[in-house]
């Protein structure tokens, strides 16, 4: 018997719709091997190999049984979220969420993620002793380093960062820390932890405030168009089951919000605007 043939995360790319699609059925329908814990998550989430055909791949499995209560999200929810982010994130073009579907696993139905290598060396995030950035970063804020001490923290000014802070602001992502930033060797980059998105209250939480205040990009702008014409259409169905409707007309109402102020939203005052811990 032949080995079975990997699939390189890298190689699954918005701009490549057929091993995108092979990677979603792949996560669809292949069979499922818990192979660890990842003990650093907040919820259940294990690393598994699937197989399917001859193929197979590394992938995050997030049972709803292991999710854990929150007073602000509907018990049970957070995998269907995860899944509408990387929905959303397809309807844009930008491919910024890896491919992720519902499924039926080891421990029941949940949450089914491909395992992205990342490029350890990439810099997108630091601490630096100044008041003010230096060329190609953004600043975030200050933080405490220790000792009385503060330095400013900053993020770099990267396209695929700027995309990845729209398509926050449209799905209303709370939680986006530096950990959750996938750099890839061929110059991708992903985000991932999207279980705490999409709720109708403003619940805007991340590290990309640096562009907030900033016109949006003519990029941005013919990308959020197209964006609320699909949550009108194919996208709003898709969305259907895995979010309330209430959220879809609130995903709608923050790409209208959007477009019709043409900038990139700043931190309300009404709730934290920075995720603790950050990274």
């Amino acid at each position: 018997m032949s080995a079975p043939e990997r699939i390189p995360p890298r190689s699954v790319t918005a701009a490549d719709t057929g091993a995108d699609a092979a990677a979603a059925e792949l996560l669809a329908r292949g069979e499922l091997t818990v192979r660890g814990r990842i003990r650093e998550a907040s919820n259940a989430a294990l690393f598994c190999t699937i197989a399917l055909d001859g193929r197979e791949a590394s992938c995050i499995y997030k049972p709803v049984a292991g999710e854990r209560p929150l007073w602000d999200f509907p018990g049970g929810t957070l995998a269907g979220r995860e899944v509408a982010a990387y929905e959303v994130s397809e309807a844009t073009g930008w491919g910024l969420v890896p491919p992720t579907v519902l499924r039926d696993g080891p421990y029941g139905d949940g949450m089914c993620q491909l395992w992205i290598d990342v490029q350890a060396e990439a810099e997108l995030l630091a601490l630096v002793e100044a008041e003010e950035p230096e060329p190609g970063w953004k600043a975030i804020g200050l933080a405490e380093v220790g000792e009385g001490r503060t330095a400013l923290l900053v993020h770099a000014d990267d396209e695929r960062l700027r995309r990845l802070a729209v398509l926050d602001a449209v799905i209303n992502n709370a939680d986006r820390k530096g950990g959750h930033l996938l750099p890839t060797p061929d110059g991708r980059l992903y985000g991932i932890d999207h279980g705490v998105t999409f709720n109708v209250d403003d619940k805007l939480r991340t590290l990309l405030w640096g562009w907030a205040g900033e016109p949006l990009t003519g990029e941005a702008v013919d990308v959020l168009g197209g964006l609320r014409g699909a949550l009108d259409g194919p996208l709003g169905e898709r969305l259907t089951g895995l979010i309330s409707p209430a959220e879809i007309d609130a995903t709608r109402a923050r790409v209208d919000a959007l477009l019709t102020t043409g900038v990139h939203p700043e931190p309300s005052g009404e709730w934290p605007a920075i995720p603790w811990p950050p990274v």
